[in-house]
C-alpha cells in the first residue's frame, strides 16, 4: 500500500488542512518535528521516503476527514520474472488504465508467458485492496511498470576453442490499482 500524492494535494488543500497540521498527526517515535514535516512534504511530491506506514496512512485520512482506501494504491511487485523486460513490458502496457476485471480477462486469454506474473502480480494488490475494504468493481489498474533486473551470462562453446556469450534476462513486474473515484477528476481541474 502506498500513499498517492495527487490526491493528498488536492485532499488537503481542499480542506484547508496545513501540512504542520498533517506532520502533526502523524507524529511518531520515528517521526517527530522536522523530520514529520519532511515526510509530509515528501509524500506530497510522490516520494515514498520514509515509507508510508499503515498506521500512518490511518492518521492522515483521520486528519483529512477522507478513508483511508482514497488516499491508498495498493501495489504488488513480482520480483526476477525470467523474460527479458522488453517483452513483459508489453503486457504491463495493455492492461495500463483498465478496469480489473477487464485486465484479468486479457491477462487470462494472453498467450504470451510474461501474462502468468503480471496477472500474479495483479491478483496480489487486488487482495491487499480487498483487505483495506476497497470496493473490487471500482479498482483500476493505474500502475503498472517492468524494470530490468540482474543479467544471467552464459556462454555456448563453439569450434576453434572460441565461445559464444548467452545473456538471460531477468525482470521486476510492478502492477498496481486504485478505486477510481471523483477525487482524481477534482485534482486535475485544480
Amino acid at each position: 500500500m502506498r500513499i498517492r500524492s495527487d490526491i493528498l494535494k488536492a485532499t488537503a488543500s481542499e480542506k484547508g488542512v496545513a501540512r504542520e497540521q498533517l506532520a502533526q498527526a502523524v507524529e511518531r517515535d520515528a517521526l517527530k518535528g522536522v523530520r514529520a514535516v519532511r515526510a509530509i512534504n515528501n509524500w506530497m511530491n510522490g516520494k515514498d521516503h520514509p515509507r508510508c506506514r499503515a498506521e500512518d496512512m490511518t492518521k492522515l485520512a483521520g486528519a483529512l476527514g477522507v478513508a483511508r482506501k482514497d488516499l491508498a494504491k495498493f501495489v504488488s511487485q513480482v520480483k526476477y520474472h525470467r523474460g527479458s523486460p522488453r517483452k513483459a513490458s508489453l503486457i504491463t502496457d495493455m492492461i495500463r488504465g483498465k478496469s480489473v476485471n477487464d485486465a484479468l480477462n486479457m491477462l487470462s486469454f494472453t498467450t504470451k508467458r510474461a501474462a502468468v506474473d503480471v496477472k500474479k502480480a495483479l491478483n496480489a494488490a487486488i487482495a491487499d485492496a480487498e483487505l483495506a475494504e476497497a470496493d473490487v468493481n471500482k479498482l483500476v489498474v493505474c500502475e503498472s511498470r517492468v524494470d530490468q533486473g540482474p543479467r544471467m551470462k552464459r556462454f555456448q562453446p563453439k569450434d576453434r576453442g572460441r565461445a559464444h556469450p548467452i545473456i538471460k534476462c531477468f525482470s521486476h513486474i510492478t502492477v498496481g490499482v486504485a478505486e477510481k473515484g471523483t477525487k482524481k477528476r477534482s485534482a486535475k481541474k485544480a
